[in-house]
């Protein structure tokens, strides 16, 4: 049975407690990079993707419209096939469905066919997909891979930094998008490497199993739907009239018929009504949960979310407090986190690691929320909170004043005033809670003190069906500091 890279590096972590997608690297996973979701996020990883994605597309564009034909066709045969990160529909062995050769001049060709493209209409390459012809979800993600390249290999480097993974050797990158240079540019890195396969791994914060933006949908749920009430509006002849004189809309049926799919007619249709187009994409900016980031049960239909916090009480009951459980300790406080607070933060690194008969860790998170506790830390409280600062210790003893200086000396603006205190236990939890009211009160920025009896009773919520009251808790503690 193919193994997965946690199973491979031996890190006793299952992927709700990975922040990473946890490939085979035998057989590729069916997910898929969809830029427009990372689009519409606003955290730091998001913004750093989007940035390269937009200037790739916008110069791509230019030569294309600028009739710059050995230009244009120079940058796409720059892609190639993104088989390191064993993402997409191929089966067996990955084996890619880059655009590089062949397939890059037909790219080439489907852009300067498309009147989309020409008009201004096509302006980010997550709308391929709705007017350009050739270009589906797995190109789409797979020229992602490519744009982006660079920095899902600063990711996969800072993952095993994190989970003590030992890079030896430099491998070639492949190419990745240069955005100072305005091209493909190559190196040698440090990566992971299974069976002679160089590995890329991929935040699950930023795949889907579909593209938000589908050209089917969008024709079938919202151009056919306007069209029909438009007819209906104006008393076409394909208004149905019942015999006692009452008027229907058009079947859908027949508006299909006398408009059918293209994307060079969603094209026109588009540019005639890019008021319907905006409210499309709209309906994924704004709505929650809309084609968005997956769940757990979504990498794994059997997973049982109930089961797996249940599971992971009893293994922190079991992990002594100490100097030699330490590491036992972090380990499974880092797979925890990631359980409790995914998707609301992503992308762990390990900042520093000290053993002065004390050990410790210290990781820092982004901050991706646009729901709940991490969200209204930075909107309705004004606590800087770009990255929240965590550090486990797995101390026998009460956290006291060095602990709490430790962490709010990692505070900045422009890192963030906002921290995890994750320990066992404390004899007087409010004497800490006054503590940490300390630190506000002086300007320092906010801790919120979590000892087990904290994180078991967060547990339990998720194993009671009652996550949602875990930012309640959270809310609670931080009125206890700044009240």
């Amino acid at each position: 049975m193919p193994r997965r890279f946690s199973e491979i590096y031996s890190l006793g972590l299952d992927q709700p407690q990975l922040d990473f997608v946890d490939i085979t690297p035998e057989a590729d996973t069916p997910l898929f990079i969809d830029p427009f979701a990372i689009s519409i996020k606003e955290d730091e990883w998001s913004q750093r993707c989007n940035q390269h994605i937009v200037h790739f597309f916008e110069t791509a564009l230019g030569y294309v419209r600028a009739g710059n034909d050995s230009a244009a066709k120079q940058l796409l045969n720059g892609l190639s096939e993104p088989n390191e990160t064993c993402l997409g529909l191929s089966r067996g062995q990955p084996a890619g469905r880059g655009v590089s050769g062949q397939q890059a001049l037909d790219l080439y060709e489907s852009l300067a066919h498309s009147q989309a493209a020409q008009s201004g209409l096509l302006e980010e390459l997550a709308e391929c997909d709705l007017f350009v012809e050739g270009i589906g979800r797995d190109k789409i993600s797979d020229i992602t891979t490519n744009i982006i390249r660079r920095l899902l290999i600063e990711y996969t480097q800072a993952q095993c930094d994190l989970h003590k993974i030992t890079l030896s050797g430099n491998y070639p990158t492949g190419r990745f998008w240069d955005i100072d240079a305005r091209q493909w540019r190559s190196e040698y890195a440090p990566l992971p490497v299974v069976g002679g396969k160089r590995i890329i791994l991929v935040p699950k914060y930023s795949v889907r199993r579909a593209l938000a933006l589908n050209a089917q949908e969008y024709y079938s749920h919202h151009i056919v739907n306007f069209i029909q009430a438009e007819e209906f509006e104006r008393g076409s002849s394909l208004v149905r009239v019942l015999r006692n004189g009452e008027r229907r809309p058009p079947y859908k049926k027949v508006i299909k018929e006398r408009f059918p799919f293209s994307k060079d007619f969603i094209a026109r249709f588009s540019e005639s009504n890019p008021n319907v187009l905006a409210s499309y994409k709209s309906l994924y900016s704004n709505i929650e949960g809309a084609k968005g980031t997956l769940s757990h049960d979504a990498f794994d239909e059997t997973f049982d979310e109930v089961a797996f916090a249940t599971a992971l009480i009893a293994e922190l009951r079991q992990v002594p407090p100490g100097n030699d459980s330490a590491s036992a300790f972090h380990k499974l406080m880092v797979g925890t986190l990631e359980f409790i607070f995914w998707p609301h933060l992503i992308y762990p690194q390990k900042e520093a690691e000290i053993d002065q008969g004390r050990k410790r860790i210290d990781i820092a998170y982004t901050n991706a929320a646009l729901t709940g506790f991490f969200y209204r830390a930075h909107t309705a409280h004004d606590i800087a909170s770009k990255m929240i600062m965590v550090e486990c210790k797995n101390y026998s003893k009460d956290p006291a004043n060095q602990e709490i200086d430790q962490i709010q000396g990692r505070f900045s603006i422009n890192r963030g005033k906002l921290g995890l205190l994750v320990f066992r236990d404390v004899s007087n939890y409010e004497l800490l809670i006054a503590r940490c009211r300390d630190t506000v009160q002086a300007g320092r920025g906010y801790i919120i003190p979590l000892g087990d009896s904290q994180v078991i009773e967060y547990l339990e919520l998720i194993s009671q069906n009652r996550r949602s009251e875990i930012d309640a808790s959270l809310e609670r503690i931080l009125m206890r500091l700044i009240s």
